[in-house]
């Protein structure tokens, strides 16, 4: 036999009304855990006990869900009342320009200027910005040289491979240049030996190591010839 249906009203009974208090608050949170969980949805629960006690549950932080409440709500109010919307971005503008202020106050002090309003405190934290950042920048920088020297030995590595390929390849060109003269000069020295052995051996082979040289002067020419009678004339004078 099922159970019969309860009356949704308040539990008379202290007690009564502490066990249901109990168990639907286990239940409720059970069930906002597992709907952040299946639909990936941020969930923010908060419960307050008769007695003021808070029991609450949130799937990032309760903080970020409420600013995030606050300002849904706050654009849908403007989005439902356009005359406000003016002073909606004259606050908005306000807002942007305290933070633009805040910053520009924080970098003059990283920079050193305007210190004379802070006290041990804010100095303290101020200088443990700085070395916060001066370890970061030391770090960066440490890296790149660190990537640069890497780089550099990988050149240097290549560059000393290359060397010792091209020294091996002039080696073996020094030797091929080296067999080459051992043979010309033997060939050489064979050919004269046959030719102080046989002379012979000149013309069988068609050619001469020491070919003479015979040199022979001929007569120049003349264009035209004379007529003898001249030329008697000529031999008679010189007579």
């Amino acid at each position: 036999m099922g159970r019969g249906k309860i009356a949704i009203r308040r539990i008379d009974n202290s007690t009564s009304r502490q066990v249901t208090f109990s168990k639907r608050r286990n239940g409720l949170l059970k069930k906002a855990r597992e709907l952040s969980i299946l639909c990936d949805a941020e969930v923010g629960l908060m419960v307050f006990s008769s007695t003021g006690k808070l029991y609450d549950y949130a799937s990032t932080s309760m903080k970020s869900v409420i600013e995030r409440y606050n300002k849904l709500k706050e654009e849908h109010h403007h989005l439902m009342n356009p005359a406000s919307e003016e002073k909606f971005w004259q606050t908005e503008a306000a807002t942007l320009r305290q933070q633009l202020q805040y910053l520009q106050e924080c970098h003059r002090q990283l920079m050193g200027e305007e210190l004379s309003g802070l006290g041990i405190k804010e100095l303290q934290n101020l200088e443990n910005q700085l070395e916060i950042s001066l370890k970061g920048v030391r770090m960066k920088k440490d890296q790149i040289f660190t990537n640069e020297i890497k780089e550099l030995r990988q050149k240097a590595n290549l560059i000393h491979q290359e060397n010792v390929e091209l020294y091996q390849k002039m080696d073996q060109i020094q030797k091929e240049n080296a067999e080459l003269q051992k043979k010309v000069y033997e060939a050489r020295s064979t050919n004269e030996e046959n030719v102080a052995a046989n002379p012979s051996y000149m013309l069988r082979n068609g050619y001469d190591l020491h070919p003479p040289i015979s040199l022979q002067l001929s007569q120049p020419q003349t264009q035209y010839s004379e007529p003898p009678t001249k030329a008697m004339k000529l031999g008679l004078q010189l007579h």
